[in-house]
């Protein structure tokens, strides 16, 4: 190494050594001792976040010298005047700290404002994702006492998170496309306290795939039950935030949804969930002819037509509509809502013939407020709803795979209805 650039070298790591950063002997033989006996940095009364909290208020003091010199500038003379006290937030505990005042009021610091009650140290965004794992506001200030020493209300918890809540009522109202290949429409229902009584809450979901193969959560809205006309009110918002066409809309069996679509988006194709429908039917075959059954039932419902189907349907009545009559009627009269998918190719058939995409998106909110028995409002259920999803965006807003096959199986089912779209 040339020997100015050695010199450089040593003379920055003189003007690092710890004696440097800490000028204060006691305090740094605090520090020793407690990183020596392996205590945790930031436990309360740790030397770590006494050195912050000096650092801060030199860094005030610092920002009022500043604005006093700026003063001195423009011929404004301003003195100072004191102190005023303090406690706020931080990472590391709670600090207390001393902000400058000048005589005239007119002193704003920059790293800790008026009225402002926490250091910046991304503890909002640690609140935010806590509720977003499901925790209520109890269990989140609990895990802060715990994880950082610091004690917040769980009402200043609750105020934390209601700043979500402008984004809630943005994404809620924002302008959607002006079709979408498929959208797939499930339910779920939740308990919510409300005029001081438990009541349910079905969160209805639309989750949809867009001309171009991108899936996305198009909203959630709440009723107090699951039903078909409510099922028509969101569809008219849908089509409100500017949804002019649905291709194919996948719902599950409740009474009167395929109507509510029709009378909304009138040539949009319905497809009733298939996996739901064969759940149903043989929920009372015994178990040594559950594997064989559904080996047979398999053959109708994946056909290549409906021709084949009808053949294969045959086959499988002579085989066991003696011993369960009851799934060869309740079938029978199920079988015309379900043939809507035979008109589709393989690869649009395999995504239209389950509501399974829209339940992934259920699972990954279930599995996140798993044990959260009720909420106190809906607005509670309503942000962690959402932050749920935004926090796992990963998980459900991605590509449909194949798309380009699917794309040319669209153009054949619907030609320039979906074609000008793209």
């Amino acid at each position: 190494m040339p020997r100015k650039a050695k010199h450089k070298l040593e003379a920055q790591r003189r003007g690092t050594r710890f004696e440097d950063l800490v000028p204060d002997e006691q305090l740094r033989e605090r520090m020793k001792t407690h990183l020596i006996e392996g205590k945790d940095i930031l436990a309360p009364g740790s030397p770590f976040a006494e050195l912050l909290q000096q650092s801060v208020n030199d860094v005030l003091d610092a920002e009022m010298d500043v604005f006093q010199a700026e003063q001195l500038d423009r011929h404004e003379p301003n003195k100072r005047n004191g102190y005023t006290s303090k406690t706020v937030r931080s990472s590391v505990g709670n600090l207390k700290i001393n902000t400058p005042r000048d005589r005239n009021g007119q002193f704003s610091p920059a790293l800790i404002g008026k009225r402002v009650e926490q250091l910046h140290s991304g503890m909002d965004s640690q609140i935010l994702a806590f509720y977003a794992q499901g925790n209520s506001c109890e269990d989140i200030k609990r895990l802060l006492a715990k994880l950082y020493q610091v004690e917040i209300s769980a009402a200043k918890i609750s105020a934390i998170t209601d700043q979500i809540i402008p984004r809630i009522n943005a994404w809620t109202t924002r302008r959607l496309k002006p079709v979408y290949s498929v959208l797939y429409l499930d339910a779920m229902v939740f308990t919510v306290r409300s005029e001081g009584s438990y009541k349910s809450s079905a969160s209805y979901t639309c989750y949809g795939v867009d001309a171009h193969g991108e899936r996305d959560v198009l909203g959630f809205y709440f009723t107090d039950n699951e039903g078909a006309v409510s099922w028509g009110r969101v569809l008219e918002d849908l089509k409100d935030r500017g949804v002019e066409d649905i291709l194919i809309v996948c719902v599950d069996g409740l009474t009167g949804f395929a109507a509510a679509i029709k009378e909304v988006f009138p040539l949009a194709l319905v497809q009733r969930c298939m996996v739901h429908v064969v759940r149903s039917v043989t929920r009372f075959v015994d178990d040594k002819d559950r594997k064989r059954l559904h080996s047979d039932l398999r053959k109708v419902y994946q056909a290549s037509t409906v021709g084949h189907a009808d053949t294969q349907w045959l086959e499988f009545k002579a085989t066991w509509g003696a011993k369960y009559p009851r799934l060869i009627k309740k079938w029978e009269q199920i079988w015309p809502e379900l043939t809507t998918y035979f008109e589709f190719g393989r690869h649009l058939r395999r995504m239209v013939y389950t509501t399974n995409p829209v339940e992934a998106v259920h699972r990954v909110i279930r599995k996140l407020v798993k044990g959260k028995a009720a909420w106190s409002s809906q607005m509670a259920l309503t942000k962690q709803l959402y932050l749920s999803l935004m926090q796992n965006e990963r998980s459900w807003k991605r590509s449909v795979f194949a798309w380009q096959a699917v794309q040319r199986e669209l153009i054949d089912a619907f030609g320039e209805r979906y074609e000008r779209h793209l």
